[in-house]
């Protein structure tokens, strides 16, 4: 028998996703799956919705919004599978996704974290992301965003890691790294995921050929406060977490400086303070960031160099808004 693939959805009054969602996992190509929705306390109809699909999914219900890491977790918890899944509640996998992914996990036993190509829902010729890149001064966006989905090919390829919006991992991995860190709520907290595993000696690819149709941050909103606080106040638990300490020497100038051309144009351009807001809460909580380092650095089974190596080169400062304007595109919320 295929082994079991628990795919795990999260949702926030995603309604008007949902029934092409549910449409797009019943028409996979690969079984046996199960089927986890988390509900983060919607108030649209949602669970009543669920209640009368077929086959019934497993629903987990919760009192309000506990975020995005926390719901997954719960998922997680739940699930059976030996692959899990994850899905946001407005992507729309092609029928072969779940198949080409479990095929390139069973191929080679050291890759723990697959992902494929996520495309703009209304240009789905166009990527939106081909899994996670890595600066060395910390600023996250998603690769081939922007470029044409034909020219990615077929055969899965190194990646940092995949976006959690549309991925697969082995049971194995979430069980010995605890899941996500609940603390990010949202945002980010797929790519503390996979700095981890990779430093625990996880391997992770891309597999062009499993698409997924993706509405962009149709949760949360491309620009909105929320998504600008948590984006913040996210990057400084990331950095403090993951980064290792030696090139922190070389690499504090730059990040310092990044930071603030981003919270420039935020306070100039977006015309909000939660840029600034997520940046004194992750301040606040450096404390909390390092104890999260020491427990993150005892599961590591590879130098933090190893993991350096695999970090993009830091963009010269003119370029660097396009690098900013990706890392608020992140679209696993």
């Amino acid at each position: 028998m295929p082994p079991l693939v628990s795919v795990v959805i999260v949702t926030w009054n995603g309604l008007r996703f949902l029934p092409e969602c549910w449409a797009a996992l019943r028409a996979q190509t690969y079984a046996p799956i199960e089927v986890i929705v988390v509900d983060n306390g919607s108030t649209d109809g949602s669970g009543q919705w669920l209640a009368v699909q077929t086959p019934a999914p497993r629903v987990i219900v919760n009192a309000g919004n506990r975020g995005f890491a926390a719901a997954n977790n719960q998922g997680l918890a739940a699930a059976r599978g030996e692959y899990v899944a994850l899905l946001n509640n407005d992507a729309y996998p092609e029928p072969g996704w779940l198949a080409a992914l479990v095929a390139a996990a069973e191929a080679d036993p050291g890759v723990g974290l697959l992902g494929g190509l996520l495309l703009f829902a209304d240009r789905p010729h166009i990527v939106q992301s081909a899994g996670i890149c890595v600066d060395r001064c910390g600023i996250t966006w998603d690769a081939a965003g922007g470029e044409l989905a034909a020219q990615q090919g077929d055969q899965p390829r190194p990646s940092f890691g995949p976006s959690a919006g549309a991925a697969l991992y082995r049971r194995e991995l979430l069980a010995a790294l605890g899941g996500f860190d609940e603390a990010f709520f949202a945002y980010l907290e797929d790519v503390d995921l996979a700095w981890r595993a990779r430093r625990a000696g996880w391997r992770a690819v891309l597999v062009p050929s499993a698409r997924v149709k993706h509405v962009h941050s149709g949760t949360g909103r491309q620009g909105s406060a929320l998504k600008t606080f948590y984006l913040a106040r996210n990057k400084y638990r990331l950095l403090v977490k993951n980064y290792p300490w030696p090139y922190w020497v070389l690499s504090a100038p730059l990040i310092g400086l990044y930071d603030l051309l981003s919270l420039a144009d935020s306070l100039l351009n977006q015309r909000t303070l939660a840029g600034l807001r997520g940046r004194l809460a992750g301040l606040r909580g450096l404390g909390a960031a390092l104890r999260a380092r020491r427990a993150a650095q005892a599961a590591a089974h590879t130098s933090g160099w190893a993991v350096l190596r695999l970090l993009a080169p830091a963009a010269a400062p003119w370029r660097v808004r396009r690098r900013y304007a990706h890392l608020e595109r992140r679209a696993d919320g």
